[in-house]
Parts: structure tokens; C-alpha cells; sequence
């Protein structure tokens, strides 16, 4: 009797350890293990990649609006209000964790934009109204945020539609970083390589 008692124990104490869920659990705790490390990123890589990616991610947010634009001409002030609608851009919002946004003169006045955005915006629309070429720009807000900016051409297809309300031509791309997602896709980077 005694017997049999210890194998039914023995029985349901071997069911009750699944071993499969248990290497699952595993390799989930050491993601989890990973994530909250602590990772060695300098200054210089966190410039460097959102230069980089914000180059990238202004190009392919422009060409993405354009082809929009000539899809759905009839939605073009919601389009330009709204970016983040257009699947490819939304993708790029994921993928990097950036804010893309189309600003115009308008924006000089946005509350939402930190002071140094405003300032920075007003000096592209200085450079529109003086038809000099302005070039990129990225620049740190706080502790945890980089402002990509990136001028839109006056002959743009998107700055003539989007800003055709305007008495200069004028519209610049804004590309809004957190840090944490930046070290974040340079750690699933380097993870890869």
C-alpha cells in the first residue's frame, strides 16, 4: 500500500513539473535579465544615431507624404496634419520610437514646442524668407529627449501643399527622440550583430 501511495505521489509530482513552460520561462526571464541591465551608450553614439537615423527617417517620412499626397489629394490637410496616419511613417514611429511631425510657420506659436524648438523654427523661417539653404538640425531638450529637425524644400510637393496658406514657403520635418529608445535599438542592434 505503502507503495503505491509513494508511485501516485511521484506520478502527480512528475506531471506537475512542466519543463517545457520552464525553459520558456527562461528564456523570457533572460530577455527580461537583458533589458534591465544597465548598458554602456556614450554622448557621442546617442548623437550619432539619431543624426543618422533622423536623416533617414526625414527622407523616407518625405517621400511617403508626397506619394500620399498624389494618392489622395482630396485628404491633404489631414495628411499633413496627421503623419503618424500614414502607414510608413507609422511604421518609422515604431520602429525608432520617434514622434514625426510636419511644422509650419503656425508652429512658431505652438505652447507645445519647447522655447528652443520655437527658436530654432523661426531661425529656418528666417533662412526661407532669405532663400539661404538651412540644413538639419538635432538638438538636445532635456535629459531624455533629441529634437531631429530637418528643412522640407519651398519647391517640395509637400511644402506647397501642405503650407500653401502661407506667405513664405516654409515647412520643416520634426523628429522627436527619447534616449531610452535610442539605447534601446542600439542595444536589439548590437544583440544581432
Amino acid at each position: 500500500m505503502k507503495k503505491i501511495l509513494y508511485c501516485g505521489i511521484m506520478v502527480i509530482l512528475m506531471t506537475g513539473c512542466d519543463l517545457g513552460n520552464r525553459v520558456e520561462n527562461t528564456k523570457e526571464l533572460n530577455k527580461e535579465i537583458k533589458a534591465t541591465q544597465i548598458k554602456r551608450v556614450t554622448n557621442t553614439q546617442l548623437i550619432y544615431s539619431a543624426d543618422e537615423w533622423g536623416k533617414k527617417i526625414a527622407q523616407i517620412a518625405e517621400k511617403s507624404l508626397k506619394s500620399e499626397l498624389k494618392k489622395n489629394p482630396e485628404k491633404a490637410g489631414e495628411l499633413c496634419k496627421n503623419v503618424g496616419a500614414i502607414p510608413v511613417i507609422a511604421a518609422l514611429q515604431k520602429e525608432y520610437g520617434v514622434k514625426v511631425e510636419l511644422l509650419g510657420v503656425a508652429d512658431l506659436k505652438n505652447q507645445d514646442l519647447a522655447v528652443k524648438e520655437r527658436e530654432i523654427l523661426d531661425a529656418y523661417l528666417y533662412s526661407a524668407k532669405n532663400k539661404s539653404v538651412a540644413s538639419d538640425n538635432l538638438q538636445q531638450l532635456s535629459d531624455t529627449l533629441l529634437v531631429y529637425n530637418a528643412p522640407v524644400s519651398a519647391e517640395s510637393d509637400v511644402c506647397k501643399t501642405c503650407m500653401k496658406g502661407q506667405e513664405i514657403p516654409f515647412a520643416v520635418w520634426r523628429l522627436l527622440f527619447n534616449k531610452k529608445e535610442i539605447i534601446r535599438k542600439l542595444d536589439a542592434k548590437q544583440l544581432k550583430d
